[in-house]
């Protein structure tokens, strides 16, 4: 049986990443999912950007660094211009203590950043996580490392690390590892609760819980592993071997850990969706609103208009609309009408020969006769 129950906070850090797969259905999963790989990959740019910057500065540093020192070299330098000399490297050499801690800053930015998809299989990494061959080392690793590692372990199994989260028996799960070993560690386990957590939000109950059994299996071979102060690969087949035998308390054991871990998955992906709509409407609630073909604010006028002409755009009824024009002043239903055109929250009928385009209004029958006279007085000038 396990000693200890599995520690939860290690996939704490974890973001969900399939940005075009579906959502709940109250939910507008086109603008979500948008913003949220928008919204990601804009950070990423940023963050891309500021390394960049800070490379260069730290080659432009290195490079006039360098050249001072070996002008300090010449023993012709004296008196103010060696002084100025000096000075200049000292005034260098405080810039670069300040880049470093700046790189400092970066590198914890870096390794703070949640695990997505966009993340995890980027170019860019050159360890290796697991020999497939070599030999077992324990080693501690400090967070830069294991990060870099997990990235570095999903860009190269992925598609290994997929199909063994899709088995179910037993047997097969053996079998699989003990043809690809390599996938019996910590990074294996992580990548699927991502992908646990992704098929929670999308509403795949049924595939979330397939994968999550795969997750909680292959804790417990690590758990066996760390029990024998063992490598996990040499544990292969005695824990299924034992998982398939054991007694009643230890298949308990599993099973109601399997639960506990679906229920924190369930909580963990309603949360998450909750934290992305609050952010969504944070950032369009910043967003300037948008000008109507006039250049005025939808919203500054629909808040200025007479509260019966809201209720009609409200409930988007037309002839109550009118109704409601008819009732006012012919002066104020023009003034209103027109700034409602030239917000953008009325659009008059173009094909309409009745329609008055600038305020949509139709036609009074004085208006028509000036509209013809107007156009009569054209045809006699031309």
């Amino acid at each position: 049986m396990m000693s200890n129950p599995i520690n939860y906070s290690k996939w704490n850090n974890i973001e969900v990443s399939d940005d075009e797969d579906d959502t709940h259905p109250n939910i507008d999963t086109p603008s979500l999912f948008k913003w949220r790989h928008e919204a990601r990959v804009e950070r990423m740019k940023v963050f891309e950007a500021k390394k960049k910057e800070v490379d260069s500065q730290s080659a432009r540093i290195r490079k006039t660094k360098a050249e001072l020192e070996q002008k300090l070299k010449n023993e012709s330098l004296k008196g103010p211009d060696l002084e100025s000399m000096k000075k200049a490297l000292n005034d260098i050499k405080k810039e670069d203590e300040h880049l470093e801690k700046k790189m400092a800053e970066l590198a914890k930015e870096e390794r703070l950043q949640p695990w997505n998809v966009d993340t995890l299989s980027k170019d860019g990494f050159s360890k290796t996580a697991i020999n497939k061959t070599g030999s077992y080392e324990k080693k501690e690793l400090t967070e830069d490392e294991k990060a870099e590692n997990m990235k570095e372990f999903v860009k190269s199994y992925k598609n290994e690390i997929e199909k063994y989260g899709m088995f179910s028996k037993f047997d097969d799960s053996k079998n699989y590892l003990l043809e690809h070993k390599h996938l019996a560690c910590e990074e294996t386990a992580n990548y699927l609760v991502i992908q646990c957590i992704n098929y929670a939000m999308e509403e795949k109950f049924s595939l979330m819980e397939h994968v999550a059994h795969q997750v909680i299996s292959m804790q417990y071979l690590l758990e066996l592993a760390k029990q024998l102060d063992t490598d996990p690969r040499a544990c292969i087949s005695s824990f299924f071997s034992k998982i398939q035998f054991a007694n009643d308390e230890y298949k308990k054991a599993f099973f109601d850990e399997l639960e506990a871990f679906k229920a924190r998955i369930r909580k963990r992906a309603k949360e998450k969706i909750e934290e992305q709509i609050k952010e969504m409407q944070e950032n369009e609630e910043l967003e300037p609103a948008p000008i109507g073909p006039g250049g005025l604010d939808p919203v500054e006028v629909f808040n200025s208009l007479p509260e019966s002409l809201q209720k009609c755009f409200e409930s988007q009824d037309i002839g109550m609309l009118q109704q409601a024009i008819k009732e006012l002043p012919d002066e104020e239903g023009r003034y209103h009408m027109k700034r409602c055109i030239d917000s953008g929250l009325w659009l008059p009928s173009k094909e309409d020969p009745n329609t008055n385009p600038e305020d949509g209004f139709i036609r009074h029958a004085d208006e028509e006769a000036l509209s013809d006279e107007s156009e009569e007085e054209e045809k006699n000038k031309s």
